[in-house]
């Protein structure tokens, strides 16, 4: 209850500072404070912040092992995916439910144009990084050798970066 009390103490003389200065910068200062504040004082005592980090494979690309929905799957990073997309054999593997899906959404992968099927994932993970509802596409049999972990998913951590042959992928505390 103190950090309700506390955060809307925080709020108040923000939006005050605001009022009485009117200087853009002087705001954008203020609003970088503020979320900062919020954050630190409601995130539990103790908490640590979830991370993966992940090396660079021979070819160039981000590989990394996941769980959905309970079944390790493999995957490469791809930040030009505006989804995770799976192949039809992961999915058949994982045990969705593909006599259901209707392939109408198209998609342009490296071998060229295709249609995929929209689902949503229960469950993914990425080691300490689990999501739920995650939205996804499927492929037909035989279009793509390769699960990409796309937008969809990493649009839902805090942050991810890429320094020299190292991924860092932050989830929310």
């Amino acid at each position: 209850m103190s950090r309700i009390l506390l955060v809307l103490a925080v709020l108040l003389a923000t939006a005050g500072a605001v009022v009485a200065y009117g200087d853009p910068h002087q705001i954008a200062r203020a609003k970088s404070t503020v979320s900062s504040t919020v954050s630190n004082l409601l995130r539990p005592h103790g908490a640590s912040i979830r991370a993966v980090q992940i090396g660079r494979a021979q070819g160039g690309e981000f590989a990394l092992q996941a769980r959905i929905n309970g079944v390790n799957t493999p995957m490469v990073i791809d930040t030009g995916a505006t989804s995770v997309v799976l192949t039809y054999e992961t999915a058949k593997a994982i045990g969705l439910p593909l006599e259901l899906l209707e392939y109408d959404v198209d998609v342009e992968t490296a071998g060229g144009h295709t249609k995929a099927a929209r689902l949503t994932l229960d469950r993914l993970a990425i080691g300490k990084l689990v999501e739920r509802s995650v939205p996804a596409l499927v492929v037909p049999h035989g279009q793509m050798k390769t699960n990409l972990l796309g937008m969809s998913f990493l649009d839902r951590l805090e942050s991810w970066e890429v320094r020299a042959d190292s991924l860092m992928l932050r989830g929310y505390p």
